[in-house]
């Protein structure tokens, strides 16, 4: 069967559902309901992290999944979907994209991103491979080992773009990444208002994730309080 998500999303929003373990939604039945609000609010796809909230998102909604799993591993700082395993993890679920990171750091256990690539590709052949890029060197990187989807997901979060912000200078970044790569572009990563929403669509991308400011409750309140 084709891989319809591109043309499922192109030019709409895509709402991130997740929560970590430290966090007081944490559950994948709240993720899941969390996710049946984005669909009834006109979301066209879910973004969700963990085999269990991406299964129990795919019960509840019909809507297209980019799924991921983070995992902390002692040997690297890469966490988003960091090895095969959790590669070959997500993939199982049928979720119609699998998110990775891709930020040039060292990954776990010596494993190659090149290697990962080409092992999904054999094996998951219509699963499509986000990037979750930080920087244009390595949006150039994804290009070049043939990922599907571009992700500005990292840029802000890494030691090499500490401080940044997607908005800086008219969303620049975003527009030189977009210059960059012929992939789709899905803008992700502090996107936290509806008006930088559309001006990310509006610069070119094929969609837009938004998580925090639409999911995390604990994140939002604290906003609030902290202009206390």
């Amino acid at each position: 069967m084709k891989n319809t998500f591109l043309d499922q999303v192109k030019g709409s929003l895509i709402i991130s559902c997740q929560a970590l373990p430290d966090e007081p939604l944490h559950s994948s039945f709240i993720m899941s309901r969390m996710a049946l609000a984005a669909k009834e609010a006109g979301a066209a796809g879910i973004r969700a992290n963990s085999i269990v909230d991406i299964q129990a998102i795919q019960d509840e909604v019909d809507l297209p999944v980019i799924g991921l799993n983070k995992v902390d591993y002692p040997d690297s700082p890469v966490y988003i979907t960091p090895t095969i395993k959790e590669m070959r993890a997500v993939a199982a679920t049928g979720c119609a994209a699998v998110a990775c990171d891709v930020t040039g750091q060292p990954r776990p256990n010596g494993e190659k991103l090149a290697d990962i690539v080409a092992t999904m590709r054999a094996e998951f052949p219509d699963t499509l491979l986000m990037a979750d890029t930080d920087t244009l060197e390595n949006v150039r990187l994804a290009d070049e080992l043939g990922f599907d989807i571009i992700g500005t997901t990292m840029h802000g979060y890494t030691p090499a773009t500490k401080g940044a912000n997607i908005a800086d200078d008219d969303f620049a970044y975003l527009k030189a990444v977009l210059k960059t790569t012929s992939h789709p572009v899905i803008a992700e990563g502090k996107v936290d208002t509806p008006a930088k929403m559309k001006r990310c669509l509006d610069l070119g991308c094929h969609a837009v994730v938004v998580g925090g400011a639409i999911t995390r409750p604990l994140q939002i309140a604290k906003n609030f309080i902290d202009a206390l």
